[in-house]
């Protein structure tokens, strides 16, 4: 397929539709993955979000400045989606625990089939649910940096934060995250599974 600036000057130049449903189809996997972390888990807002991200996306991609990442654009663009949603609705502030998976993962994801196995499936939603823990802030600086991998000084220009409280908010973060998975007995790996915790880090 051709790179993203390419696709980007079909829909600038010509309004080229099929073009920007490329640049939809490779990207919108990685949006939805973010804003899902972001939300806690919630995936019909994730969904909800990640459309508002790419039809701003593409009202203002005269706006996107060749020489950086399109991927990093974009997820300034869901970040600042995700403030709004953050600002309108308390569901999404800081929770108190984060809900036995096995409620919370039949309630909302019927269609996964969970037991307490530890599979990939269910550390994958539970390490979602555990962004919960965070402020808005300290989520979008954790995700960004072991999910999205950018570097700290990305995510410092992105969230408009000076580098050192980019680099204390991940640390503090880590420390929350890694003591709520010792307490509830998330921290080792079984079997060659993936857990929560390596979740968290991918």
């Amino acid at each position: 397929m051709p790179p993203d600036s390419e696709l980007v000057s079909r829909v600038i130049l010509a309004d080229d539709q099929l073009a920007f449903s490329q640049l939809v189809e490779r990207h919108q996997a990685a949006i939805r993955a973010f804003l899902r972390r972001l939300l806690a888990g919630d995936h019909a807002a994730a969904d909800d979000l990640a459309q508002e991200t790419f039809l701003a996306a593409y009202r203002k991609l005269h706006t996107w400045q060749a020489e950086a990442k399109l991927s990093t654009w974009l997820h300034s663009i869901a970040y600042r989606k995700f403030l709004e949603r953050v600002r309108k609705e308390a569901r999404y502030q800081v929770m108190a625990d984060v809900p036995e998976p096995e409620a919370s993962l039949h309630a909302s994801f019927h269609t996964i089939p969970v037991s307490r196995s530890g599979n990939e499936a269910e550390s994958e939603i539970l390490a979602q649910q555990l962004m919960g823990l965070l402020n808005a802030e300290d989520r979008a600086c954790m995700t960004m940096a072991y999910s999205v991998g950018m570097s700290h000084e990305e995510i410092s220009e992105m969230i408009e934060l000076p580098l050192g409280s980019v680099k204390s908010r991940i640390h503090r973060a880590k420390l929350k995250l890694q003591q709520w998975l010792e307490d509830h007995d998330h921290s080792i790996s079984k079997g060659g599974e993936t857990t929560a915790q390596e979740k968290l880090h991918a």
